[in-house]
């Protein structure tokens, strides 16, 4: 077995929530639990994920492992050279140029001048900061911010690497770079704990996840099993919207699932949608819309109809998909009901939920459909 970088036993943290320090009557301040007794082990070369909803713990756990802050109770035991991306602008001094602040930052993590000089070439690099090196970083941009910390963190020697958003902010190419950098990292053998609400990154770049609901541990296992039992729990956490509305005499009567062998819809198995309506008069040129809906409030796909002519009365719209291409988790489902020129007649947010089962296993946001032949070249 490989030996444990981190230990955290039965962590706990908690801040008082009266920024004005007034207290009660008792005499007492109130305060938020923000860790409630957390303990896991991360192995040496482990890349671990950290998941959850925004407030339930992530970021104070990240701040208690890079010794920011201090728990109120339990332990933690670092093993190794410990570097961190926490929060933007942490570690730096505004009215140093970035230059600079490059080897302040460094300082702060116990690397020498030496190893900075040697890697200051790769870090500017990786950066993209060439032109802006030495404005002082109080002009800086979040992004730019993020650009900065994460090539220091990133290339320079460590044991351990925290990283806390970094792939929220920054344009799509520095994500994609950034990404392919902790892939790198981790096949180098270091131990990674990475923070993100992009559960894609989480899955391609994890060993193991961690899932935290309000300040406690809410599960523990494979990246896969985590991201849909937290995309399930987020679900769960949806309002109902209070934008449905039918305007233009179509009332939406609701959606069903049909799978052809009678189980739960999987990937790359056929599935069959029906929505049901009912139409006060007859309506030309109408649009169906079923739209599949993240957690994150982002479309996945949708199945959009033919325009065709709505006689008065009741029916449904079925969309037949030969194969179901999404991937396994949780979705809601919109419906809309449209003239083919944009005026909607009818809409339901969330309509229903739908949840996919693995079925046909393959990384990434969808299952293309496809064959594989293998052929020899002639001699």
């Amino acid at each position: 077995m490989a030996p444990v970088d981190i230990a955290v036993r039965n962590v706990s943290k908690s801040y008082r929530a009266q920024r004005d320090g007034r207290r009660s009557i008792l005499g007492s301040t109130k305060r938020i639990q923000a860790l409630k007794e957390i303990s896991f082990n991360v192995q040496r070369g482990e890349a671990l994920g950290i998941v959850g909803p925004n407030g339930s713990g992530k970021t104070t756990l990240i701040k208690l492992l890079a010794r920011i802050t201090s728990p109120d109770s339990g332990d933690i035991t670092i093993s190794g050279r410990l570097m961190s991306l926490v929060e933007v602008g942490a570690g730096f001094h505004p009215e140093l140029s970035g230059r600079e602040n490059i080897f302040l930052n460094a300082a702060i993590f116990g690397v020498s001048v030496a190893e900075v000089h040697e890697r200051f070439e790769r870090i500017l690099e990786f950066s993209g900061l060439a032109n802006f090196i030495d404005a002082p970083i109080k002009t800086y941009s979040s992004g730019m911010f993020v650009r900065l910390g994460f090539a220091i963190a990133s290339q320079l020697d460590a044991d351990i690497l925290l990283l806390d958003e970094v792939l929220a902010v920054g344009d799509l190419a520095f994500q994609a770079r950034c990404i392919d950098r902790i892939e790198e990292i981790r096949r180098s053998g270091q131990t990674i704990l990475l923070v993100s609400h992009d559960l894609a990154a989480v899955e391609r770049l994890c060993d193991r996840v961690l899932l935290l609901t309000s300040g406690e541990m809410a599960g523990e296992g494979s990246p896969r099993d985590m991201i849909e039992k937290y995309q399930i729990s987020a679900t769960k956490r949806i309002p109902d919207s209070n934008l449905n509305f039918e305007n233009g005499g179509i009332t939406l009567r609701g959606v069903s699932f049909i799978c052809h062998d009678g189980a739960q819809p999987r990937t790359g198995a056929p599935l069959t949608v029906r929505v049901g309506y009912e139409s006060d008069i007859s309506i030309d040129d109408v649009v169906f819309t079923v739209s599949f809906i993240w957690p994150s409030g982002y479309i996945c796909t949708e199945l959009v109809s033919p325009s065709t002519t709505l006689a008065a009365g009741q029916g449904y719209v079925v969309f037949d998909c030969p194969i179901l291409a999404i991937q396994r988790g949780l979705y809601t489902i919109d419906l809309t009901v449209t003239t083919v020129s944009g005026n909607v007649l009818a809409k339901r947010i969330r309509a229903a939920p739908f949840r996919v089962d693995p079925g046909l296993i393959v990384q990434g946001d969808f299952y293309m459909t496809h064959s594989a032949r293998l052929e020899r070249d002639k001699i």
